[in-house]
């Protein structure tokens, strides 16, 4: 099976400095409990507790059932939510989910409020935080503990790449992780799927008083806004779905498309970092190509230590240098992190991919969010089991993406996960919706810009707004014209021409 990496958050990590709880109080607005079932009307009409944490946010724990196809035998999890009050007239709440999935959207909100959504925004909405079903603050996916996640994230494999010996040692520590999963979660990996997530935020704008939904989802987040929108059409009326996931796309197409997304990815930073001083290669960008091929090489032949004991793997190389991708920020701190691993120093090329797995300096993982991760592709995506249609994906991707493709097959850690997936690739109409404006990058390499196109098109009244450029995600990303799109819908429901090109 092709390995791959699906689309990941934009969840910031920082230190969540002030988020104590201080004082309580009650929420005053009335919770919408319209068309709900008897089953539901108690989760519905629950209160809220709210606990302000620090001097912006409150915070509050909402009681959600375990299983949403049976609410009413007595099995319940806890979903933790962050808010920040409108600072100016209210109109309601903005929901917002930063994607992975298993990004913690609680972290988003409260360390990197003003990354997450613009000024004008914050002035009008309550601003809503959440961890979904499965992650961080919520009833939590659990796997490994530190060391273990070590082993698994970052552990050298002897037997040469793609020998039966490889794959039977990758296979063995997928089993280990799912076990692992499967005896530290409490019996909810079953229920970690995005129809039952999508569920959970209805129920938290039914508490919260809104009668519709007004979202912001990012990457992932994409994917849940518009299961959202299949599921209450006729609630979904201002979402916005940033960086946009192609739901009828199966899992295989989609390490196939982002192993290519990631290739043009790289070849822009390439001809970006040909034009400085500090660049490692030199020449055009095919023999800067070869010679980063030949690091990589050079790499999987014989890790290099680091200074804490871990040795570099070319996996762990390739995910240091797809971390930079998603950002043209961040492509200062890859050139800076390939002089230093043709010097021998692996350290930065360590905190890049250390980044991506949301582990500390200390050795200390920040997040479930890879243990989340794993739950919910597990449970959304069928295991595909073509042997042909693998050996086509693996063709297209060796003429597509030459550099990662040596790197991008192994075996499907979802192939040996304790359940059967419940979830289903098809096409999302939402028929009955508000207008859905769906944001697409043209250089996006984690969630390719075909997507976005495709969605647009699959909704019955989608909206695409195009930002030209590079990176993941569109939307407050210095763009006036993607951010004037998204403002004027969220807040006055003016929908964006179809098919707006922003430069």
């Amino acid at each position: 099976m092709l390995a791959g990496l699906a689309a990941a958050s934009v969840v910031l990590t920082g230190c969540l400095a002030s988020l104590i709880p201080e004082t309580t109080e009650s929420t005053t607005r009335e919770p919408d409990t319209a068309g709900v079932s008897a089953e539901l009307e108690p989760f519905y009409s629950q209160e809220v507790s709210w606990k302000q944490c620090g001097a912006r946010f409150d915070c509050a724990d909402l009681t959600a059932p375990l299983d949403w196809d049976n609410p009413g035998d007595g099995n319940t999890i806890s979903l933790a939510i962050v808010r920040h009050q409108a600072t100016g007239q209210h109109r309601g709440s903005l929901l917002v989910n930063p994607g992975g999935p298993g990004g913690s959207g609680y972290d988003f909100i409260a360390q990197s409020l003003d990354y997450a959504v613009g000024p004008d925004l914050i002035e009008s909405f309550d601003v809503i935080g959440f961890d979904p079903r499965g992650v961080g603050r919520s009833t939590a996916v659990a796997c490994l503990d530190d060391e273990q996640n070590d082993e698994y994230n970052y552990g050298v494999i002897d037997a040469p790449r793609g020998t039966p010996e490889w794959e039977a040692d990758i296979t063995e520590r997928n089993q280990k992780y799912a076990d692992a999963c499967d005896a530290n979660s409490d019996g909810i990996l079953p229920y970690i799927t995005t129809v039952n997530s999508a569920h959970d935020m209805d129920l938290i704008r039914g508490v919260l008083g809104d009668e519709t939904l007004n979202y912001l989802g990012y990457s992932y987040g994409t994917f849940l806004g518009a299961t959202y929108a299949k599921l209450y059409p006729e609630r979904a009326q201002r979402l916005v779905l940033d960086g946009a996931i192609d739901p009828a796309v199966p899992g295989l197409d989609v390490g196939t498309t982002q192993a290519i997304g990631f290739e043009s990815a790289l070849r822009a930073y390439l001809v970006d970092c040909l034009s400085s001083a500090k660049c490692p290669f030199s020449g055009s960008i095919d023999e800067a190509l070869t010679d980063f091929r030949a690091l990589l090489a050079t790499v999987s032949r014989s890790p290099m230590p680091n200074g804490d004991g871990r040795m570099l793997t070319v996996d762990t190389m390739v995910t240091g240098v797809i971390t930079a991708m998603y950002s043209e920020q961040s492509w200062p701190y890859l050139t800076q992190g390939l002089n230093a691993a043709l010097q021998g120093d692996p350290s930065v090329m360590f905190a890049l991919a250390d980044s991506y797995n949301d582990r500390g300096p200390d050795g200390t993982y920040l997040s479930n969010s890879a243990e989340a991760f794993r739950a919910y592709n597990c449970m959304d995506y069928p295991v595909e089991d073509d042997q042909a249609a693998e050996d086509a994906a693996m063709k297209k991707i060796e003429a597509k993406a030459p550099t990662f493709a040596p790197y991008w097959e192994g075996p499907d850690p979802c192939e040996v996960w304790p359940y059967p997936p419940a979830g289903v690739r098809e096409e999302i109409t939402a028929t009955g919706s508000g207008p859905i404006v769906v944001v697409g990058t043209t250089n996006d390499p984690a969630t390719p810009y075909e997507w976005s196109e495709s969605l647009a098109k699959q909704l019955d009244n989608g909206v695409l707004v195009t930002r030209v450029g590079e990176g993941h995600t569109g939307y407050n990303k210095g763009n006036s014209c993607v951010d004037s799109a998204v403002e004027d819908f969220l807040l006055g429901g003016t929908v964006p021409k179809n098919g707006l090109r922003c430069e």
